[in-house]
């Protein structure tokens, strides 16, 4: 291994608390053109253990720092060919530990287009700058005269284009950037201003009117928010010092780089340029540096909760294989109905005109009934869109006309979002050609209730809806960031062979959408696999598919036993010595956790098969194929709340909870609008990440502590006082200052200094918490 990966190994192990040779045999593997979930699972030995989120990160960081150290030898090779490298800028280069560092070293040495700087010093005029820094006693303006000529008019020109070359010196000059970046992200300040004319248009950024805090304490959501209302020129945005001091000690900083400690002519000369060279051009480098740096932090925050959020909604509990009706609510257009199988397959279509203008309840009825009863239907999936509370009602009143004898279905409510985006996509066409795009979603809603992760992996994640300004942030990392979760998901549960669609086998480790579609081509002309091993026959996936793909495959009573499990087939013949050690026939020993009993792992391994793999062998044999999901749950919505107006404090109900985010968890309480927990009311203790506590997906009991009818905000608490606590502290306080003035920190906190705080936000209230919540929609 070369110095350069060497280094690099050692940065990532530090990173992700492992060790240099446990980060390079997986950079090995992963080179090699091995899957981080096969990695993970099945080369435990060979990493020492990483898991699937340590190889996320060393994936991540790997090519950054290749990219890196591809740009430091660009450099190095840039500088030595201008003459201009030296020992000690040799060694500056090699010790960048960042692009920005590595950029900022590179500066004065970066082709450039003709510069001020560049004329001043083709006019001779650095020996005047020269010589007012070795002698601050002289009047610069004295020492100028001698350098008036044809090119330069007058003094004043002269200095001029002094100051032009010493303002260039310091906008390369790598140690002072560094420090004013220390600087600036201690003590900026980022500062919205309404544009004049923009108040009426951008009303639902109004809390940041008049809004100003520290750069480096603003929450990520927060960023965001202000971020989108910047680009929708609601306001202006700006990352400066506090006028008031701050200022100042930037111009000191980048004094300091040319010393000035006296009040000679010359120091006075250098102060005022180095105060120019602040406000005309450092100011607004310091601007967009920070202003990238708070983009970027806050983008990776956001994909982050994505990520989390759709991780959590694709390893939702399933409802498992059981005829399902699904229903896609509408008034005026109907509901649409679709039943299907235990298995997924299409049986019957209906649209259903239960509310106005037609109002056939009656004929609704009767159908949803009939559909019961010719499909054996045990659950119905009821969308959670429009009239989803009218439906739902629909439902439960038309179970109570079910004949004796007929089992009730129960009925379940569901996320809808993303399934009109599959209904007109060119998948679902390919799926139900001759079905109408608006029953197509139905079918979906009616699969995803009976195996989330298997329906949602036909829709672009982006669009199911469980993320945090996700359409702000850069779309080509939250992509990537989420095709790894659900790679993740899919590998982690694994996939039935010979039920398994296209788009769900193409997230299976080593498989990709051409295989995918080919291992689907093959298995319809040519009947179900019987073994994992008939995989080889499938044309165009080779050993190395085979070995990234098999062990996440699973096939039901086939020829060989272990194809049911997680075991993978180049360790069958350690799986085959411990069932012979317990003399018995496989198919008695998988599933039969007392069987192997007494069987110790260390005495299974062999030089190809280490403790790890030999562990992971008996604990799948206990439990084969074993799914990681929990078990399947519902909300029970309350009878009677159906609208926002429905809804009082102090009401306890039950509902699920549909998207995490940064600064609390939305719960659906069955009233076509979610309601906040902000994260102060996630539990009676401190929470630092609202994931410790809830996902997407769980069932929650909530109390409702506040209700905005014509804003549409509803508070949830989920404290066992209801939230009680946090309004008593607020009664104490009594009103708060800012009352009836933009919310959000900087109304009412006077311009240009930094928000306060508020000690009640949150605690129930629909201030700024639920402001920064409703801004991300």
């Amino acid at each position: 291994m070369d110095q350069t990966a060497q280094r690099i190994a050692r940065q990532i192990a530090t990173e992700i608390t492992a060790r240099p040779d446990q980060v390079s045999a997986a950079v090995d593997l992963l080179d090699g053109g091995a899957t981080v979930p096969f990695v993970a699972r099945y080369r435990k030995e060979a990493t020492g253990g990483l898991d699937d989120t340590q190889l996320r990160t060393l994936s991540d960081r790997l090519a950054y720092l290749r990219e890196l150290e591809a740009r430091r030898a660009t450099i190095l090779s840039s500088i030595k060919e201008q003459g201009k490298l030296t020992d000690d800028l040799a060694k500056a280069v090699a010790g960048a530990e960042t692009k920005s560092a590595l950029e900022d070293i590179y500066l004065p040495y970066k082709p450039k287009r003709r510069t001020k700087a560049m004329i001043a010093r083709e006019n001779g005029l650095e020996p005047l700058l020269r010589g007012i820094m070795a002698d601050r006693s002289a009047d610069p303006t004295k020492l100028a005269e001698g350098y008036v000529s044809e090119n330069v008019a007058d003094t004043k020109a002269a200095l001029t284009g002094a100051r032009d070359i010493l303002a260039e010196e310091l906008t390369e000059n790598a140690d002072l950037l560094g420090r004013l970046r220390i600087f600036m992200r201690d003590e900026a300040l980022v500062t919205a201003r309404v544009i004049p004319g923009k108040e009426e248009e951008g009303a639902k950024f109004s809390d940041y009117f008049d809004h100003s805090e520290a750069w480096h304490k603003i929450p990520d959501h927060r960023a965001l928010a202000l971020l989108r209302a910047a680009k929708e020129e609601v306001v202006t945005l700006d990352i400066a010092p506090d006028p008031e001091g701050g200022r100042d000690k930037a111009v000191q900083i980048v004094a300091g780089a040319v010393g000035v400690p006296g009040d000679a002519p010359g120091d006075r000369w250098l102060r005022e340029a180095a105060a120019w060279t602040w406000r005309v051009k450092l100011s607004l480098s310091m601007y967009v540096d920070l202003l990238a740096e708070l983009r970027s932090r806050a983008h990776e925050s956001a994909i982050q909760v994505f990520a989390r959020n759709l991780k959590d909604l694709l390893l939702a509990a399933p409802a498992g294989a059981r005829a399902t009706l699904g229903l896609d609510p509408g008034i005026r257009t109907g509901v649409k109905a679709a039943v299907v199988d235990a298995t997924g397959k299409l049986l019957e279509t209906a649209t259903l005109y239960p509310f106005p203008p037609k109002r056939d309840l009656r004929g609704a009825e009767a159908q949803i009934i009939a559909m019961i009863q010719r499909h054996g239907v045990e659950l119905v999936a009821i969308g959670n869109g429009t009239a989803s509370r009218e439906t739902e009602r629909l439902v439960a009143d038309t179970l109570k006309l079910l004949p004796q004898g007929v089992t009730a279905p129960t009925k379940v409510v569901v996320s809808e979002a993303g399934a009109s985006v599959y209904s007109a996509s060119d998948l679902a066409a390919k799926e139900f050609p001759g079905l109408d795009v608006s029953l197509r979603g139905a079918v979906s809603i009616a699969r995803r209730l009976q195996d989330p992760l298997a329906e949602l992996v036909k829709i672009e994640p982006q669009s199911i809806g469980v993320g945090q300004y996700q359409h702000d942030v850069d779309q080509r990392r939250l992509t990537k960031a989420l095709e790894a979760v659900v790679e993740d998901a899919v590998n982690a549960v694994g996939v039935d062979l010979n039920t398994a669609s296209a788009p769900l086998l193409s997230h299976v480790a080593g498989l990709g959408p051409k295989l995918a579609q080919a291992v689907v081509d093959h298995r319809d002309a040519s009947g179900a696999f019987g073994s994992r091993k008939a995989l080889l026959k499938v044309a165009g996936l080779g050993p190395k598919a085979f070995e990234q793909a098999a062990g996440f495959l699973r096939i039901r009573d086939g020829e060989e036993p272990l194809d049911a499990s997680s075991v993978h087939p180049e360790a069958y013949g350690v799986a085959r010595r411990i069932v012979g050690a317990c003399g018995r026939d496989i198919r008695q020993i998988m599933g039969q956790p007392e069987a192997l009993k007494g069987l110790r792992a260390e005495d299974f391994v062999d030089a190809s098969f280490g403790l790890p793999t030999v562990r992971d062998i008996l604990a799948e044999l206990e439990k084969p194929g074993r799914d990681p999901r929990p078990s399947f749950r519902t909300a029970q919505f309350a009878d009677g709340v159906e609208d926002i107006k429905d809804l009082k404090p102090g009401m306890r109900l039950e509902g699920t909870v549909t998207n995490v985010a940064a600064f609390g968890a939305f719960v659906d309480v069955g009233v076509h609008q979610d309601g906040l927990v902000h994260i102060s009311q996630l539990a009676d203790r401190f929470v630092k990440d609202p994931h410790e506590v809830v996902k997407a997906g769980d069932v929650v009991s909530v109390t409702v502590t506040e209700v905005d009818v014509p804003r549409k905000r509803i508070g949830l608490s989920m404290r066992k006082d209801g939230g009680a606590s946090a309004k008593a502290a607020q009664q104490e306080r009594g009103p708060s200052p800012d009352k009836g003035k933009p919310r959000g920190g900087g109304g009412g906190q006077g311009r240009g200094k930094p928000a306060q705080p508020r000690k009640d936000e949150g605690g129930g209230a629909l201030g700024a918490a639920l402001r920064d919540a409703m801004n991300r929609k």
